[in-house]
């Protein structure tokens, strides 16, 4: 009886070390896995999601919304008063604001960026912007708010007509041209979504 009682608490022994040795293991592995995750995926996991969160500019300027899109360097987000949508640079935004639920679900294994949008890069966005003549507001570092239509955009610049917002360009209500390098954007408003962002 004593043998018997001495063998259950051997193995009672040896099978919580085992457990101790996984549960180490695993937080081992989930330290790594933390280590090599990087921001642009764990956007990626939010916009899944369609989490709220707030972005807050390098001029202090918070951009409130539901994150819509994740690009190579870029991120959409809808702010709530508006249908539009704000693209905001990587370079531009200094923190990011989200809940406990969200923080928590932006970390979980979240499916990589699908290859188009790898090549899905700011300047891309941009350039499609001034193919369909759509109307925007820019934020520069500045704090200059700009209003107009893209005319082109270059490999790291772009050339914007300066017009009121929500009109039409016209050669008319065209009031002056500025050349803005995408270092100097913050932000990227649109009045309204651009085609194929969700």
């Amino acid at each position: 009886m004593e043998w018997d009682r001495l063998f259950e608490d051997l193995e009672d022994q040896i099978a919580s070390g085992w457990e101790a040795e996984r549960a180490a293991l695993d937080a081992e592995n989930e330290r790594l896995r933390i280590a090599r995750l990087d921001l642009r995926t764990r956007l990626t996991a939010l916009a899944a999601e369609g989490c709220v969160a707030t972005a807050v500019l390098a001029d202090a300027t918070p951009v409130r919304g539901r994150l819509r899109a994740v690009g190579a360097d870029w991120t959409a987000v809808q702010p709530h008063e508006s249908a539009g949508l704000s693209l905001l640079p990587e370079h531009a935004v200094e923190l990011w604001s989200l809940d406990h639920g969200a923080l928590l679900a932006s970390g979980a294994a979240s499916e990589p960026l699908s290859p188009l949008r790898e090549r899905m890069t700011f300047g891309f966005v941009l350039r499609d912007l001034a193919r369909r003549r759509r109307g925007v507001t820019l934020r520069t570092r500045s704090g200059a708010l700009l209003t107009g239509t893209i005319d082109r955009a270059g490999a790291d610049h772009l050339d914007l007509a300066l017009h009121d917002a929500g009109a039409p360009r016209r050669a008319q209500a065209v009031t002056g041209f500025r050349v803005v390098p995408f270092a100097s954007i913050l932000a990227v408003g649109t009045d309204a979504p651009p085609p194929g962002m969700p």
